[in-house]
């Protein structure tokens, strides 16, 4: 019996001892990594829910102005830039309160009905979007002029709604582009990238007549993030939209054409 409670405390040397006092700070340090990730994760979804709320209450509350001014021009034509959907850190998220402008700048269009988020970025409401297929129904935001070009200004943007990118404005001749996230949720447009040809994209504009027009998906196919060749707007004189997202792997961009149904 003694013998083998001496062989047994011969095994037990410092060097174990070291590697099993490491094992249970790998497994507490391997605890907390969890605990760490599950509260991000939690905290990501609810700033996603927050500012989707805001896009929501945005759209419940639209009303069409018939007093409007009647401008043909084709607004915002220069903000092509390259808009990042896929690195968003829900640490930085601000809520994104609308908030009503009381003055607005000489500027700046005053029938617009202009709003701005806490950080004082402007933008309105230029057209909403409804796709039945996917039960998906937001307003379409969009930048004054000054901050067209504005990267960092757009993509604040786009944690509230899906914004426009480029191109003619709604329901107008030429390519009306929107870009919207891909939170692989039933957020925005998560489930963009699963229509189909033929399926219809309703658009109503919100700054000139309040009229809505149907598209129909006639083509949907997947470029690199710096391929922007789906913004042309050599239409044919036809009415047109593209709708820009990421895939679910967030390495490239699914684009889903639709024409005006005749």
């Amino acid at each position: 019996m003694n013998q083998i409670l001496i062989s047994e405390k011969l095994y037990i040397t410092p060097e174990l001892k070291r590697k099993k006092k490491m094992y249970k700070i790998d497994f507490f340090i391997s605890v907390f990594l969890v605990c760490i990730l599950f509260s991000y994760y939690i905290y990501a979804e609810y700033d996603k829910n927050k500012n989707e709320a805001v896009s929501k209450e945005i759209l419940s509350n639209l009303t069409f102005e018939d007093n409007v001014v009647d401008d043909t021009t084709i607004k915002f034509s220069n903000n092509s830039i390259i808009v990042i959907l896929n690195t968003e850190d829900p640490f930085e998220v601000n809520y994104l309160e609308p908030i009503e402008v009381e003055e607005v700048p000489e500027n700046l269009e005053p029938s617009y009905n202009w709003k701005q988020t806490e950080k004082g970025t402007l933008y309105y409401v230029l057209a909403t979007i409804n796709i039945p297929a996917i039960d998906c129904t937001y307003p379409i935001l969009n930048l004054s002029d000054e901050d067209a070009e504005n990267a960092e200004k757009m993509e604040e943007l786009l944690k509230i709604s899906p914004c426009k990118f480029w191109g003619a404005d709604p329901n107008e001749v030429g390519n009306f582009c929107i870009v919207g996230h891909n939170y692989r949720t039933n957020k925005f447009f998560s489930h963009v990238p699963e229509l189909r040809i033929g399926d219809d994209i309703e658009i109503t504009d919100m700054i000139r007549n309040g009229e809505t027009v149907t598209y129909k998906v006639y083509d949907k196919y997947i470029v690199d993030p710096d391929d922007v060749s789906c913004t042309s707007q050599r239409t044919n004189g036809l009415k047109e939209i593209t709708l820009i997202t990421c895939t679910n792997d967030s390495t490239r961009r699914v684009i889903v054409k639709a024409r005006e149904d005749i």
